[in-house]
Formats: C-alpha cells, sequence, structure tokens
C-alpha cells in the first residue's frame, strides 16, 4: 500500500482527527487543512477538527469560521496530521496534542522537515505547495474537486508560488491550477485577496517597516524590523506582515532579505528570502534547530532581542552571502 493509501487506512480508522500546521499559518496551511479536512470528512462518520490562528485575510475561505484557533485545542485525537510544517513549528496546546495522538502523520513539501516523529510522513520536496500533495491525495482517494476545494486549494497554489512568479512553479503547478479554474472559481478575486489586498493598518505597517529598512553589504543585504510596540500603534496583527519580506528582497541590487518580528522581550522571528545566491533554509538552520523552510524562502525563532539581532544579523547575512561560516 503507498503512502496516499495508508492515510487514507489511518483516516478512515480514526474517530477524531486534527489537522493543523504551523504556529504561524498562511494561504498554503490554511487552505491544504481545510482541503483535506473535507476529503476525510467524505471517507465516513467521524470528526474532523481544524486548527490555526486565522489572519484576517484568510476569513473568507470555505470552512474557515469552523477553525479552532490554537489555545482551543483540547482532548485526545485518534490521529493528527500537521500539514505545511513539521511538529517542530507548533503552538503549545496543539503539540501536546499532537504528542497525545495515537497515529501522527505529516503532509509537507519543505526541503528541511524530515520524516522522523510521526507513524507516517508523505514529504515531497518537489512539491510547490503542500495544497497541490492535497489535490493529489484526493485524487488517490476518488474524492470530487468541486468548486469549495479548488478554492481552498488555489489559494495555496497561489501563495506559495508567488501568484506563479516563483521557481518552484513548474509545468504540472500550471497544469493543477488549470484545473482548479475549471471548476468555476473567481480566480481574479482569491489573488486579489491573497496576494494583494491590505488593511489601512497592513498598509500603515508596511509603509513604516519599508521606510526604517537598513541596507548593508553594498545593498545585497536588506533588513527590516517590527516590533511589538509598531505592531500595536499600527492598530495591526501579525497576519498584515505577509508580503513585507518579499517587498524587501525586490530592491535593485539586493540578494536576500530578513523580516525581524518582535514575539517578546526575549523572542524574535526571523522571515529570509533570497533570490537564490543563499540557501537560507541553511542559514535558518544553522541558527536554530528549529529553523528551515525553503532554499529561497525560510524562517526561525530565536530567544534573543530585537536590539540584539539588529546588531548581528547584518554581520551573520553577510557571512551567509559570501559563502563563509
Amino acid at each position: 500500500m503507498d503512502l496516499v493509501q495508508q492515510l487514507r487506512a489511518l483516516s478512515e480508522k480514526a474517530q477524531r482527527v486534527l489537522l493543523t500546521g504551523p504556529e504561524d499559518a498562511d494561504g498554503d496551511s490554511i487552505g491544504a487543512t481545510l482541503g483535506l479536512a473535507r476529503g476525510i470528512q467524505a471517507l465516513g462518520e467521524k470528526e474532523v477538527f481544524v486548527a490555526a490562528d486565522v489572519p484576517t485575510r484568510y476569513r473568507w475561505m470555505p470552512g474557515a469560521d469552523a477553525i479552532l484557533s490554537n489555545d482551543q485545542v483540547e482532548g485526545n485525537f485518534d490521529l493528527v496530521i500537521v500539514m505545511d510544517g513539521d511538529r517542530h513549528r507548533l503552538a503549545p496546546k496543539v503539540e501536546a496534542a499532537f504528542k497525545a495522538a495515537s497515529r501522527t502523520a505529516v503532509v509537507d513539501h519543505h526541503r528541511t522537515t524530515g520524516l522522523d516523529g510521526y507513524d507516517l510522513a508523505i514529504v515531497d520536496h518537489n512539491a510547490a505547495a503542500t495544497c497541490s500533495q492535497v489535490l493529489g491525495i484526493l485524487d488517490a482517494w476518488s474524492i470530487p474537486l468541486d468548486a469549495e476545494i479548488a478554492q481552498l486549494l488555489y489559494v495555496g497554489l497561489i501563495y506559495d508560488t508567488g501568484g506563479f512568479r516563483y521557481s518552484n512553479t513548474k509545468p504540472e503547478t500550471h497544469h493543477a491550477a488549470s484545473r482548479l479554474l475549471a471548476t468555476g472559481i473567481d480566480h481574479a478575486s482569491i489573488a486579489s485577496r491573497v496576494l494583494m489586498e491590505v488593511s489601512r493598518a497592513g498598509m500603515a505597517l508596511k509603509a513604516h517597516i519599508l521606510n526604517s529598512a537598513s541596507f548593508h553589504d553594498g545593498g545585497q543585504v536588506v533588513l527590516g524590523s517590527c516590533s511589538q510596540a509598531t505592531l500595536a500603534e499600527c492598530g495591526a496583527e501579525s497576519g498584515d506582515l505577509e508580503g513585507v519580506v518579499e517587498a524587501l528582497l525586490y530592491v535593485e541590487g539586493a540578494e536576500m532579505s530578513v523580516l525581524m518580528v518582535e514575539r517578546g522581550a526575549e523572542s524574535v522571528k526571523l522571515s529570509f528570502r533570497s533570490r537564490g545566491a543563499v540557501d537560507v533554509s541553511a542559514l535558518a538552520k544553522s541558527l536554530d534547530a528549529g529553523g528551515g523552510g525553503h532554499a529561497k524562502a525560510a524562517g526561525v525563532v530565536l530567544a534573543q532581542s530585537l536590539d540584539h539581532l539588529a546588531r548581528t544579523l547584518p554581520e551573520i547575512c553577510s557571512a551567509a552571502l559570501h559563502g563563509e561560516g
């Protein structure tokens, strides 16, 4: 039995299933969890839950109103499926549920996600998005592709490919998109909501970060930062930070960008982006074992202050850019 059918067998046996993703939910993790949840619900009578702290820009998605926040997760589960990330990136209460579950699985495409620690691991480093993996799973399970599922999967597909601009876009990516569009979804509206639309608070936040960005190594490294005070001053939420690190990268002469986001007095989330000169997944992993992602897009959470990282990161990034260390 192949891995996808093994996942079906686990799902059919389970009466209480939880699908979840990394603590910082995005379009691919939310679309993938909601999409696979539809497939599992079609396999028979069972309780299927999705957990995520959903940013405002994704709350319109079919089924998003029923998603549990990470702090609402409780009770025992027969099966917990981690999607679009690994078990090291879960919120505390979700991690506890994962550890207590009878069976665990992962469905992911990040190159830094390993196979250990799960009863079943479906990891495809060549997949453009976890949502494209879900499409293949639903096909294998003979679950019909309707417009609502197509909306969910299209969100993840365009999010992780940057609207088909990134190098992970392959011929099969466009073929998958074609199938999703054939269900009649309003792809233009979805793209606007996911990739372009921002709140007024988000616009103010982005303007502040871009205006205060610093340039290093002759402009090849661009650093932006967001303190908790700045977030509060702009009236923004963490979801409003989507797309900012990409805006920092696409400045003439830039090879890599970093967005530093303060989470506490001694906790900072770093989001890395690269045009290809630096493998930022390796860089993130070198800073902490829990870091990782893709060669051109990665992240890590460090137990350091924002001020300390603002002083030390330029040298770290410069060393990575020049293949040192």
